[in-house]
């Protein structure tokens, strides 16, 4: 199955990993690798994660405290985040609606 990481996803990751870096060397190189085996079990069982909203469903990233956010669509898997846990969710349903609108 193909997988699109929306680019403010990737950004995310991105600051994930160097805020981890910064706070241990090397730390976030592993949050990295968590993050890429959470991205092969979604490949493989993307249907195994608890609902999100209504199209979308949360994979948390062993170790860290953090899920990735995304929804499957026929051959496709597009992930809309890469979030914290501890930040309020409502942040991510707008982005999941704003992306789900431009779609239509």
């Amino acid at each position: 199955m193909k997988i699109i990481i929306l680019a403010v996803a990737e950004q995310e990751l991105s600051e994930a990993i160097a805020y981890y870096n910064l706070e241990c060397p090397g730390l976030g190189y592993e949050f990295a690798l968590e993050a890429k085996d959470s991205l092969k079990r979604i490949d493989s069982f993307p249907d195994a994660w608890p609902s999100f909203s209504a199209n979308t469903r949360r994979c948390l990233i062993s170790r860290f405290p953090y899920g990735i956010l995304y929804c499957r669509r026929k051959d496709e898997i597009i992930v809309y985040a890469v979030m914290h846990l501890k930040h309020n969710s409502e942040k991510w349903l707008e982005r999941l609606h704003k992306y789900q609108k431009s779609l239509k």
